[in-house]
């Protein structure tokens, strides 16, 4: 009798920084994103929330560790380091757990990924990785560094270059166009070099064009075309990407993911301005240069986007308070708070309330999650509660999304790791 060797298991994860579900389903509807039409036609597209705060490196850290950040460390951009009032940048070597590619690769896998944000400066991995941003320095982006020459040569291109694209959309769709052309021609050098058990492809340039021209994205904006046009070319790339993977075979664990959901922004809200105002916050400097000129006296500060953290004693060198007991009015204040005849919060988080895990108690006190068109910011040289931005877009947390062949129920960005895991492993 002749046998009939099974299939081999492979794993393609495609990422779209920032595009929410509304969105895809809208634009694939549409015929803007033939590609995405065939795949909800194939399989489910989920409607996925965000770990908080909606920020790209503490849930792309949440989708690679799949864990919350109680759990891997990462709460923000930013951070104090401990002890201090020094501003840190939390990257690659913090994570407090393993990776997606440490589980797969103790399972003997063989892992590409190709601009995954939160890992820089990379380490080694079991295959071959290159950082997405915040990557500064392309030899430190990129691991084994046998790759860094071959990307080099190609010109690779990390991330867009915002300052060119503040009042510019020309430059920003040439920066766009850019970085999606870097993403294929690394998946055209890097996947045929190892039958992959698992590869990943992540594109951010989503989050940058919607932050500019939100309005656009929407479908009201004077850049409408280009901007549906860039969404039809990442979906191109999405569908090039899966027959280089795949080949002739069906592209079985195929999955697709945004980090978070986008809305428009109607005006910024900055926390540490509000405490200020409130009798929470004072400075001995102004105005104040860094967290490091905050009084002695404050009760309270915030980080971006919208964490505040207690001025504990012991846990700052000027920190002063013992307890959690102001907590409770800060909450109901900042709840109660209004713009425009509507509440500026759809709710304040306590700590426990979203984190568990031994890395909670490093987490911020409080989670704010504005409403829609509310973008909370952490300045501490503001002054006005409510100011403009230059931005049209704001990141949301509700709203993310993740195609798969299967249904899931009740999603968040941290189920991701598992669900890739149960289906190669």
């Amino acid at each position: 009798m002749f046998g009939f060797r099974k299939r081999r298991k492979r794993a393609l994860v495609l990422g779209m920084d920032g595009v929410p579900e509304p969105l895809v389903r809208r634009l694939a509807e549409e015929g803007v994103m033939p590609f995405m039409g065939e795949l909800l036609r194939r399989g489910t597209l989920h409607r996925m929330r965000s770990a908080l705060p909606e920020v790209s490196n503490v849930n792309w850290s949440s989708f690679m560790c799949g864990a919350n950040p109680g759990q891997h460390g990462i709460f923000g951009f930013t951070d104090l380091r401990p002890g201090s009032y020094a501003m840190t940048f939390p990257s690659f070597p913090d994570l407090a757990t393993d990776t997606l590619w440490d589980a797969l690769g103790a399972a003997g896998k063989r892992c590409l990924v190709i601009n995954q944000p939160g890992c820089y400066p990379v380490r080694s991995i079991p295959g071959a990785v290159v950082s997405g941003f915040v990557a500064v320095d392309l030899k430190r982006a990129v691991s084994p560094q046998a790759h860094l020459a071959p990307l080099q040569r190609m010109a690779y291109k990390i991330d867009v270059d915002t300052r060119l694209c503040r009042d510019d959309a020309d430059a920003l769709f040439r920066e766009l166009d850019a970085c999606l052309a870097a993403r294929k021609a690394a998946a055209e050098y890097f996947l045929p070099l190892e039958s992959w058990d698992f590869a990943e492809v992540i594109i951010t340039g989503t989050d940058r064009l919607q932050h500019f021209l939100w309005t656009s994205c929407a479908g009201a904006g004077p850049e409408r075309e280009r901007a549906l046009a860039y969404y039809a070319r990442c979906d191109a790339l999405c569908r090039e990407l899966t027959e280089m993977f795949y080949g002739k075979d069906e592209p079985e664990g195929l999955f697709m993911l945004s980090d978070h959901g986008f809305t428009a922004v109607e005006k910024e809200f900055n926390l540490n301005a509000w405490l200020r105002d409130e009798g929470y916050l004072s400075f001995e400097k102004e105005p104040p240069e860094s967290y490091a000129d905050i009084s002695g006296v404050s009760v309270a500060f915030a980080m971006d986007p919208g964490r505040i953290y207690l001025h504990r004693e012991g846990r700052y060198p000027k920190g002063g308070v013992e307890d959690d007991g102001v907590l409770g009015e800060i909450r109901e204040k900042l709840e109660a708070l209004e713009y425009g005849g509507e509440r500026v919060f759809q709710r304040v988080w306590l700590r426990d309330e979203i984190y568990s895990g031994e890395q909670t108690p490093k987490g911020p006190d409080l989670v704010c999650t504005p409403r829609r068109g509310i973008d909370v910011k952490g300045a501490i040289k503001r002054r006005e509660q409510f100011t403009d931005t230059h931005f049209t877009g704001m990141h949301t947390w509700d709203d993310a999304f993740f195609w798969s062949a299967e249904r899931h129920d009740d999603l968040t960005i941290s189920d991701l790791r598992r669900i890739v895991c149960d289906y190669l492993t």
